[in-house]
């Protein structure tokens, strides 16, 4: 499903699967393996970084065992972003609508593995030591790097890129940068990077994944400024030709500078990478079967059961396939603004939540396809079951008195219905809550204890979810609760978001397997306010600010599986959300005109790096595509 989500926040590895760059964690490797790490009275030096463990792949690996080493170069992948449109390529500050794609421009310090949950391997740097206190990470780059236009990439880009970041970055951005001391270059291929103590732990993967510009392209450009100039980057691909809010095209850059490392090889096969813009989903799906672009994730249930009868799937021209899910899914739901009066009160909250009848839904709209969520870390160890164990208990007990009862008892899961769209148990539920918080009903309306009217909107910026939230807003009127569905243009949509001028969102929160600074990002105090955040909610409570900075440090995967747990808890409690839904599969269709290697990356499709272009399919079915 879509959903309003910075670009900055997205991986240039994970783009088509927007996994989470910069919110993954990072410590060392493990100190007890020859093949990653080196020791001496300096600290530790690798090849990349991990969590909690082994990087699987050697210093001296050759490449990735999910890519073809000899994959032809050339073709065009097309694909059709979440996002609506686009009127800047300047991704790494507030302001606009950035153009998807914009990561492929940048080179990083380091790039994850596919095939790992949280492993980076050195690309713009070749090792990195640290210091035993961990506190100071000293990257020696490789000299070969360069930018588009030939001029050498440094270790002063490298230290002007992480500052101007922390200083004049998106807030997303800046925000997990805090614990970012100084970035300072030692020479022209020895980056210096000091941390603050009580850093997060997975600052310094935020840090290697973070894009790389040029300080002298900069020397007379505001960085901060939106702007529609092909910016000057060191990556696999440079922007080509577009069309403002319609398409956006990148071209392999063939002189690549890394394109003979193992971590590029057999990786961005094609020559050309295009994006197709479209302001509705029937309109892109309709693109699709005319061959506007090759390949794309079917997140539409009913699309993927009754949508794929058109000739070219039919006749095997255009294929479907799923494949494992394995990471943490997207946890997305429908949320609440808790700084506007009407949702301050917990139990509202939750009655508002009995009136979407999710049985009713699958069954009728997405054909089953999909699983209900109740936790913030479905479908995973993080996810709390059951009574909290000994070791949660302790870490809630600071906070018995502000935090309810269930904490302490079985969490709270999303509510099962009857499957008749109007489940009367759950309705019951619902109006006893609306008059324990001091609801009053009168003329068959329900006002709030203030005597204000019980009325509320949900904001988007799609149709997607319209048939999904009508037979909600339905159930609402019953209880006496007016809610109205606005839709309005990606802009306002930005804006509205940025500024919390909205009562409903559908948003999606993206988890890592070892989770660290995502938790800050979405959950606590310090970002709530801030314009252009993750905490889109305003989730501000001191038990979670206090777990939230516990997972961050936490040293251990044991210790970190038990602050989820613990906090999982208490968000579940507060009810800042309505769950939806989320599925155990990837589902995806494309032109068949590729070759795919032959194995899969774990925790990606892989369609972006590892696919390849097969000019003797495009030929034989007289491909017309754009």
């Amino acid at each position: 499903m879509t959903d309003f989500l910075s670009p900055v926040t997205f991986s240039r590895r994970k783009l088509i699967g927007f996994g989470v760059a910069g919110m993954t964690n990072a410590l060392l490797p493990n100190a007890h393996s020859k093949e990653t790490s080196a020791h001496n009275e300096e600290g530790v030096e690798s090849h990349g970084l991990s969590t909690f463990g082994n990087l699987e792949q050697p210093a001296d690996f050759k490449y990735f065992n999910y890519v073809n080493p000899k994959a032809p170069k050339g073709g065009v992948l097309a694909l059709s972003p979440a996002n609506p449109t686009f009127d800047t390529f300047n991704a790494y500050v507030l302001r606009g609508n950035p153009a998807t794609g914009m990561s492929l421009v940048f080179d990083t310090l380091m790039n994850q593995s596919l095939d790992e949950r949280d492993a980076y391997y050195g690309l713009v740097a070749r090792s990195v030591r640290i210091s035993p206190d961990k506190l100071t990470y000293i990257f020696k780059l490789r000299k070969e790097a360069r930018f588009h236009d030939g001029s050498r990439l440094t270790a002063e880009d490298a230290a002007f890129s992480l500052n101007i970041l922390k200083s004049k970055g998106h807030p997303v951005i800046s925000q997990s940068l805090r614990d970012l001391v100084k970035a300072e270059a030692q020479a022209d291929d020895i980056l210096i990077v000091r941390l603050a103590p009580g850093r997060s732990r997975d600052l310094p993967l935020t840090i290697v994944n973070q894009p790389i510009f040029s300080q002298k392209y900069y020397e007379k450009r505001d960085f901060e400024a939106t702007t529609l100039d092909p910016p000057l980057g060191s990556g696999p691909y440079k922007v080509g030709e577009f069309e403002q809010g319609r398409f956006i095209a990148y071209h392999r850059n063939k002189d690549y500078w890394a394109k003979d490392l193992p971590i590029s090889i057999g990786q961005g096969n094609f020559d050309i990478v295009r994006f197709e813009y479209f302001a509705d989903s029937q309109v892109a799906f309709e693109a699709f079967k005319a061959g506007a672009f090759t390949e794309r994730e079917e997140n539409i249930a009913r699309v993927w059961a009754t949508g794929y009868d058109f000739p070219a799937a039919q006749d095997g021209r255009v294929k479907r396939a799923t494949s494992p899910n394995n990471n943490i899914p997207n946890i997305q739901g429908w949320v609440f603004n808790t700084r506007r009066k009407i949702f301050t009160d917990p139990r509202i909250r939750e009655a508002i939540g009995y009136a979407f009848d999710f049985e009713w839904t699958s069954r009728n709209l997405m054909y089953d396809a999909y699983k209900r969520i109740s936790s913030y870390f479905e479908n995973s160890e993080l996810a709390a079951s059951s009574y909290p164990s000994a070791d949660e208990i302790a870490l809630l007990d600071p906070f018995r008195k502000q935090l309810p009862k269930e904490v302490f008892e079985e969490p709270f899961v999303s509510p099962v219905s009857d499957g008749s769209g109007q489940d009367r148990t759950l309705l019951k539920k619902a109006n006893d809550l609306f008059i324990a918080a001091g609801c009053q009903r009168r003329d068959g309306r329900l006002y709030l204890p203030d005597g204000a009217p019980l009325e509320f909107e949900f904001l988007d910026n799609s149709n997607v979810f319209e048939r999904h939230t009508q037979p909600f807003i339905k159930n609402l009127k019953l209880l006496g609760v007016t809610a109205r569905l606005r839709i309005v243009d990606a802009a306002q949509y930005k804006k509205r978001l940025e500024d919390f001028d909205f009562d409903v969102v559908h948003d999606v929160l993206m988890m890592s397997w070892n989770p660290g600074e995502e938790l800050r990002a979405y959950f606590s105090s310090t970002t709530a306010n801030v314009n252009g955040t993750r905490n889109l909610p305003g989730i501000s409570h001191p038990a979670i600010d206090s777990l939230v900075d516990r997972a961050l440090t936490a040293t251990t995967r044991e210790e970190l599986i038990t602050c989820c747990r613990a906090l999982d808890r208490v968000l579940r409690s507060q009810r800042y959300w309505v769950p939806h839904w989320y599925n155990p599969v990837h589902r995806y269709a494309y032109w068949d005109l590729f070759d795919k290697p032959e194995n899969a990356p774990r925790f990606d499709t892989g369609v972006l790096w590892t696919w390849s272009w097969n000019e003797e399919k495009a030929k034989k079915m007289n491909f017309k595509g754009r």
